[in-house]
């Protein structure tokens, strides 16, 4: 084994200079990083630029590099004040969220809504209360009469004027509530610093989100999702399988070199056999568990006629076309003479049935349904085209042209993960409308309101304020908030509960546990809305970079630290993400260690679960009981989650730890450490149990 992992942090002219700092860092409040950033523009000048200067410094020089480019600067008001009040240390910024601008004092920290006067000035060493103000310089006590306080059309309190500036959401129109006073217990910890490291990389070469991309975006891919079904509907007389097109995404996405963050264009092979066999299964009808035993007999009689209809309209071979036929025949004369047969029978007719004629109706169907399939992806592939020409006509609008990427770091540097660097600017984004009422968030952008839980809402103002390096003033915060709702909304379909069974997140009690026992600080398959941490990876690293992301895990290249893994539903994932730990854990001597969760899925099991147990980096696996553990809601940023935020698992969930020698020293897998895993899964509150799925 190496010796000591050693971590040589880049200097603050690098990308992720100010997030080496993250580990020992902790999280402030969003209001406080926006006078920060602004108070930071302002001590930029040469008399303030010494070796004194504040970390928030040093964010701003970050985001000059091309790493992560600031937007163009409009005309800096700053220093537009009487020189006496300049030298008193006021300063004047534009508050975009309130729409006015405030003074802030950089000598006393003190901030105003009104413009400070002449008569307020005095000296804080020798008078820091400002006694003798007024006789130090000659101005009197404001007082209620003083009609400099006044407005020509506006009445005033004048103790107004002398009041500090209150916090923004205390003044946000429309919101009864105040983010103080929000009745619930935070399901993130954004204090837990890092221990991933990984080599330092070049920033990605990638258009960062605008609304009006999104918007075309999302058409398109609504309308494919549309195409999808009618096709389904069409040629087969079937509904398109339940989520088959989200879970075509998913495993498209695995082997996609595209450059569109959604639409999957570049793919080798072009056809997906996982969603011909998904609508293969259905044909010729969908068959579901039923409930009892007339249900067993109805659904028996459906699929013999369905496939006795379907032979006689398909092109089939003779003997295919013989086969179902007197399998169908002798299956009708079995139900008109056994009227009152057990569940039992009729399960094991069907199953009979099924295995015999499958293969034919297989045969008669294959061809349609591979058309079915080719056509989805091609026109996915050109509406991909379509985005990326739209793209850069806007882009180029603003003078902002594609370039090309940035190299890679010849010489790679180890240092903490940090989030995702975009090196194309971003343009200055339109206004988005925001509403807080009855604790939901409202974002508005043309005609299109998108919403999200009022919570959820402060965790995206953390994040961004932990995260955002171009954007110091939060000027484009709320726009960006509006593409990573649009976003995930065409990922997954706007439909009620449309993508829901792909992933549910683990409880905040047992990621506590993880943290605490195991040392974790990443997770490996998140989003921005339901992630624990500040650090983890995601799918779309050109909105969730913003808010934290890494990017996608099959992308990211740890060298040591502590994770959890728990990948969306999706085989060909699932299967990709083996192969990429183990080559992590191959390739890293330094304490590397997987805590795996997936569905316990053995009747077949999963290539993914056969694989992670016989996996030579497997120290520990167990499993969680169906019904004895709970999942998080996969949308619990929507409002109409909040009724339903935790479920019980109807399935097992198995664990397992891939740590390589010097990670399973470090973070050993201990029956004791297990127990506490165990009991940080159960239920917490009463939750009704759902029924299995039929």
């Amino acid at each position: 084994m190496s010796g000591p992992l050693t971590v040589e942090l880049p200097t603050s002219s690098g990308a992720v200079s100010s997030e080496v700092d993250a580990p020992n860092s902790t999280s402030t409040s969003t209001e406080s990083r926006q006078r920060q950033g602004s108070v930071s523009s302002a001590a930029s000048t040469p008399s303030s630029s010494g070796a004194g200067s504040s970390g928030m410094e040093r964010q701003t020089s970050v985001g000059s590099h091309p790493g992560s480019p600031m937007s163009p600067l409009s005309p800096d008001p700053v220093h537009d004040l009487p020189p006496e009040l300049l030298q008193a240390g006021w300063r004047k910024f534009w508050s975009r969220r309130e729409g006015r601008p405030y003074y802030f004092n950089k000598v006393t920290n003190e901030s105003l809504w009104e413009a400070p006067t002449l008569a307020m000035l005095h000296d804080p060493m020798t008078d820091p209360l400002g006694i003798n103000m007024d006789e130090a310089n000659g101005g009197p006590v404001p007082v209620a009469q003083d009609k400099r306080l006044s407005r020509p059309s506006t009445e005033i309190n004048p103790l107004a004027t002398v009041m500090k500036r209150r916090a923004s959401n205390e003044l946000c129109v429309g919101s009864p509530l105040k983010k103080a006073q929000l009745n619930y217990k935070p399901f993130w910890n954004f204090d837990i610093p890092t221990n991933a490291i990984i080599k330092e990389r070049a920033p990605l070469h990638l258009p960062p989100p605008h609304p009006e991309i999104e918007l075309f975006r999302s058409s398109l891919v609504m309308k494919l999702r549309h195409l999808y079904k009618e096709l389904c509907q069409q040629r087969e007389n079937i509904e398109a399988p339940l989520d088959s097109f989200n879970r075509w995404l998913l495993e498209r996405k695995v082997i996609d070199k595209g450059k569109d963050p959604v639409l999957p264009s570049d793919c080798s092979p072009e056809l997906s056999q996982s969603l011909v066999h998904e609508i293969m299964n259905d044909i010729p009808v969908k068959l579901v568990k039923p409930k009892f035993s007339a249900d067993a007999r109805k659904q028996l009689y459906r699929y013999a006629e369905a496939a006795k209809k379907m032979i006689e309209s398909r092109t089939a071979s003779p003997e295919g076309r013989k086969v179902v036929k007197w399998n169908v025949e002798d299956t009708f004369k079995w139900l008109r003479k056994r009227h009152n047969a057990s569940y039992d029978d009729y399960l094991e007719r069907l199953t009979h049935l099924k295995r015999q004629c499958e293969p034919h109706l297989y045969d008669a169907a294959e061809d349609s349904v591979k058309g079915i399939v080719s056509k989805v992806y091609k026109l996915s592939a050109e509406n991909a085209q379509k985005i990326q020409e739209r793209t850069w006509e806007l882009f180029k609008e603003h003078n902002i042209t594609e370039g090309n990427p940035l190299p890679e770091p010849t010489n790679t540097r180890l240092t903490y993960c940090y989030a995702v660097q975009l090196s194309i600017p971003s343009p200055r984004l339109p206004v988005v409308e925001r509403v807080l009422e009855n604790e939901v968030a409202q974002l508005r952008y043309k005609s299109e309101t998108l919403k999200m839980n009022q919570e959820h809402f402060w965790k995206m103002e953390q994040l961004y304020g932990l995260n955002c390096r171009d954007d110091p003033r939060f000027d484009n915060f709320l726009a960006r908030v509006w593409c990573l709702l649009k976003r995930y909304q065409s990922y997954f379909g706007s439909n009620p509960n449309e993508g829901k069974g792909n992933q549910g997140a683990l409880t905040p009690s047992l990621m506590e546990c993880l943290h605490r026992v195991f040392g974790v600080t990443f997770e490996c398959f998140a989003s921005p809305f339901n992630c624990y941490f500040r650090q983890y990876c995601s799918a779309f690293p050109d909105t969730d970079g913003f808010f934290g992301s890494r990017g996608p895990f099959l992308d990211f290249y740890p060298t040591s630290g502590s994770f959890e893994a728990n990948p969306p539903f999706s085989d060909e994932l699932m299967e990709a993400m083996v192969d990429h730990m183990e080559s992590l854990l191959t390739e890293s001597n330094e304490p590397l260690s997987f805590i795996v969760f997936i569905p316990d899925w053995r009747d077949p099991p999963t290539e993914a679960l056969i694989r992670l147990e016989s996996s030579k980096f497997m120290r520990k696996s167990f499993v969680y009981p169906p019904f004895e553990h709970e999942y998080r809601h996969g949308f619990q940023h929507l409002p109409a989650a909040k009724a339903e935020m935790s479920s019980k698992a109807v399935f097992g969930t198995l664990a397992v730890f891939l740590q390589n020698e010097a990670g399973f020293k470090r973070w050993t897998p201990t029956p004791e450490k297990i127990r506490e895993l165990v009991l940080a899964s159960k239920p917490k509150d009463p939750i009704s149990t759902p029924s299995p799925p039929s």
